[in-house]
């Protein structure tokens, strides 16, 4: 079978350098950039730099810088549709091991408009030992203050020549941190304030919220998926239907993207914050709501929870009528993204299991549900019923009976040492409320002081140890 490759020549002038060659970027950025090249004449080439050098690893370069996407899922209609796209916006990839020169002189390009980046949340990372003339420089910050300085030379500090930086990475406020690290490097190098004004006037670093799940290579459906294609794709990448990119940044870079007209669910914001709480309140902590309560009711996976007629209803009437009059957004903005949601975790395509969701659940709840329980209680007078049964789901998920628990130790020590307790009728549900609502460390707060919380936690694990869970949230 005949391998993917470029035909003919690379047409679109380079105005995106992108620091992450993985799946996510290529399934989601570079995605994005060639639809934007089909619909509006964005005309945007794009680079690729590996953040770490891997020379067991090909380049995209191999396949020309083309490469497939497979986009699958439920559509707002709620039918399953899957499609296949040729990305041919990327280049060239440059691994700076062996082509550091060929990316210095990147810098020299008039074209060059955005650097996007997702080099994981340690990424964004400072350091007091890269040096000026490393070749290169070891972390990504540093990587690229030398491309902005060498930027900034070739082009004498022309104002026209900044550059908009749209990383990606998972850490709040990504724009504002990637600016603190180069301006760290900056001063470390002592790089002189004419560029530290550039950075500053010329460059517009943006903070992003990027959602999309991409599964990346599908090693087990290959065959078939290559016999649909009828060629071979060594970077193949699969992702869901849904994806989101918010932009928090200034109104001309909608026109510099063209996103009018593009059709594209890329929406340009003032302030990213609201789309950050909405995302951690519904899609976030709809996960951490389910999770415990589908475990104890003996389901595997995400999509087989949210069609449980139990389960799948004590889901939807916790988004409804807990966690989405909870934030601090209208209900005409919440229910969309609400039913978005639900059709991402009915996706046939993906099989999401409950155990790797439950990784770490007690910071996820911490700061996921909480602030909804707190937000819902000082609103109504009372407590979210079904938000404390998935508390008490998750503590007694922590029996440790299920699944193989994965916490920080001190949560899983303390869980360890309070059932220990009860099994030994030291201890009473009461006990064991009482004492883990205490836990300041971890909630920021003693909650028992929560009027009603220590009762009604008490008797959402007497009833779900008693009736068992299913029961429980079906008489809710």
């Amino acid at each position: 079978m005949q391998q993917l490759k470029r035909e003919g020549p690379f047409t679109h002038p380079v105005k995106v350098l992108q620091f992450g060659e993985g799946n996510f970027l290529r399934a989601f950025v570079d995605w994005q950039i060639d639809l934007l090249n089909e619909r509006t004449g964005l005309d945007a080439g794009v680079v690729v730099v590996r953040p770490r050098s891997n020379p067991t690893l090909p380049l995209l370069d191999t396949q020309g810088g083309v490469f497939t996407t497979l986009i699958r899922g439920l559509n707002e209609q709620g039918e399953a549709v899957k499609e296949y796209r040729k990305i041919t916006c990327v280049q060239r990839e440059i691994d700076l091991a062996d082509s550091y020169a060929d990316y210095l002189e990147l810098a020299a390009s008039p074209d060059l408009r955005f650097v996007v980046s997702n080099t994981t949340e340690a990424g964004i990372a400072i350091n007091d030992e890269d040096a000026y003339d490393d070749l290169p420089p070891a972390s990504f910050p540093a990587k690229l203050t030398r491309f902005l300085h060498e930027r900034y030379a070739r082009f004498e500090g022309a104002a026209d020549k900044g550059l908009v930086l749209l990383p990606c990475e998972l850490i709040d406020y990504n724009g504002a941190a990637l600016k603190a690290a180069v301006q760290h490097f900056a001063q470390l190098w002592q790089l002189g304030e004419g560029f530290g004004n550039w950075l500053d006037q010329a460059c517009t670093f943006c903070s992003t919220l990027v959602d999309r799940i991409v599964t990346g290579y599908p090693q087990t459906e290959i065959a078939e998926i290559e016999k649909e294609l009828g060629y071979r794709d060594t970077f193949l990448v699969t992702a869901e239907y849904f994806y989101l990119f918010v932009i928090q940044g200034p109104q001309w870079l909608a026109d510099e993207l063209k996103l009018d007209g593009a059709g594209l669910n890329i929406q340009l914001v003032a302030d990213i914050t609201p789309y950050k709480q909405r995302k951690v309140g519904v899609l976030n902590g709809g996960h951490t709501s389910l999770v415990p309560v589908a475990l104890l009711a003996g389901l595997k996976e995400v999509g087989e929870a949210v069609a449980d007629p139990v389960v799948g209803q004590y889901l939807l009437k916790t988004l409804d009528e807990e966690i989405i009059p909870a934030l601090p957004l209208p209900r005409e903005e919440l229910d969309p993204f609400a039913a978005d949601v639900l059709r991402r975790f009915r996706n046939p395509y993906i099989h999401h299991r409950l155990e790797s969701i439950a990784l770490n659940s007690w910071s996820k709840f911490a700061a996921r549900v909480l602030p909804q329980i707190l937000t819902y209680q000082k609103a109504n007078g009372h407590l979210p019923k079904r938000l404390v049964v998935a508390l008490a789901a998750t503590m007694l998920l922590y029996r440790g009976h299920l699944i193989t628990l994965s916490d920080d130790a001190a949560n899983l020590e303390w869980f360890k040492m309070a059932w220990a307790r009860f099994g030994e009728r030291r201890w009473s549900f009461h006990d064991v409320a009482l004492n883990w609502l205490a836990n300041e460390a971890l909630w920021g707060q003693d909650l028992n002081h929560i009027p009603g919380f220590t009762a009604a936690l008490t008797d959402e694990l007497t009833r779900i140890d008693l009736e068992g869970i299913t029961k429980v949230i079906a008489t809710l």
